[in-house]
């Protein structure tokens, strides 16, 4: 690696025009506050609270839709804005046939990729219900559970919480969500959001109503694109008839059609160029692996694994032959401090939960069991270059 190439290659950069502004802009794992062109979908998910705006709970629901469809850019849009209510005390609820002052529940939104643990997913829910500083240490479940129930006791609101990324393989099962549901105060309703049909989980045993997030319309997608684009560009970069392509690619995937937008820009960025290019976008669009792995999905990996998967992506052809030679050349990183077992159980439990696909390595003339070598199942570059920026924030600037 010549370093003195690279450090003179930036400064000479330093006096240009860039293309990206902000690259949080265009991660397609960056919820704006206000998502473009939903009105319907919050239409409905507003029919299912106007409980809230008399001053009762809604039943349960349950929310699905499919990858990429935007439940989650959704549903934190709309507790958002209903926490925001939420808090202020002498907020009046106006609506066509009424105008009153109701006691408004807590809004609580809470991930399960973050919130795996039965502690961390009491935890959040208290902390959206009380203004007081809740402990993460010297408190054990038990004690945060009948904390909740003691600040919801008497009070006649109570609390919606959101539960976000149901069913996801390495989250919390069925079985062992509902075992929690059950133990919360009796004036919490909830809603469990997740690309699972509802017809196959049993969660919809319990909920009222079940309500679909529709995919975005390409218009929408197009629309999407345009907004972000416009957001995280420092100038109009981005042309109508390329974001067509895109949202015509992604096939109302916003997941995907961001992450090609981003991966484009990111190439048209780094060949000193100010506006995107039919090739930037062509060429976007060949690295993202269908189906993928969602990047926000990646970041709410534990770091240690997120690391093995940074070395394991700047690995060449010969060190990703198989599984061994993968694990002995990650192991081998000056920058990774992990033992050849920990990197090679990361990797066997990383493609148990699909984030990475072990296939059959060809060219084997042994006996015995053909090796195996592991395949992607996310854009690597995307995921490599925002956790690079994760770790220098200041490079972003």
């Amino acid at each position: 690696m010549d370093l003195d190439a690279r450090i003179k290659r930036r400064q000479r950069r330093e006096g240009e025009k860039r293309l990206i502004r902000d690259y949080e802009a265009l991660s397609p794992a960056a919820h704006i506050e206000n998502p473009s062109d939903r009105g319907p979908a919050f239409e409905r998910l507003l029919d299912h609270l106007d409980p809230v705006f008399d001053g009762t709970l809604p039943p349960n629901a349950y929310v699905h839709g499919a990858y990429g469809a935007g439940k989650s850019a959704i549903i934190t849009a709309l507790f958002a804005r209903l926490t925001r209510l939420s808090t202020q005390s002498d907020a009046v609820i106006h609506t066509s046939t009424r105008a009153r002052s109701p006691s408004i529940p807590e809004f609580v939104y809470l991930d399960l990729r973050e919130t795996a643990s039965e502690f961390a997913f009491y935890h959040r829910i208290l902390d959206g219900c009380v203004e007081e500083s809740i402990p993460q240490h010297g408190i054990s479940t038990d004690e945060l559970l009948d904390k909740l129930h003691r600040a919801l006791s008497g009070w006649t609101a109570g609390a919606v919480v959101a539960i976000d990324h149901v069913d996801e393989p390495e989250g919390v099962d069925t079985e062992g969500l509902l075992d929690r549901l059950s133990s919360l105060p009796s004036n919490v309703s909830w809603l469990a959001i997740s690309r699972t049909p509802p017809a196959e989980t049993d969660l919809t045993t319990y909920t009222a109503t079940s309500i679909e997030i529709g995919r975005y319309q390409r218009q929408m997608l197009v629309d999407v694109l345009m907004t972000r684009a416009s957001a995280g560009f420092t100038r109009q970069g981005l042309d109508h008839d390329q974001a067509r392509r895109i949202a015509e690619w992604a096939e109302g995937n916003a997941h995907d059609a961001l992450a090609a937008l981003f991966l484009a820009a990111d190439r048209a960025d780094r060949a000193n160029r100010t506006r995107l290019r039919d090739e930037d976008v062509e060429a976007a669009i060949d690295e993202i692996p269908r189906p993928s792995v969602s990047l926000a999905r990646m970041q709410s990996l534990p770091e240690n694994k997120q690391r093995v998967l940074r070395e394991l992506v700047d690995l060449d052809s010969a060190a990703r032959a198989s599984v061994a030679d993968t694990t002995d050349a990650i192991s081998d990183s000056p920058d990774l401090d992990l033992s050849r077992g920990t990197v090679k159980r990361f990797l066997y439990e990383l493609a148990e939960v699909g984030v990475l696909d072990r296939v059959q390595a060809e060219g084997h003339g042994g006996k015995g069991r053909p090796p195996s070598r592991l395949e992607l199942r996310f854009p690597a570059r995307l995921f490599s270059r925002l956790y690079d920026l994760r770790q220098a924030p200041e490079s972003t600037s």
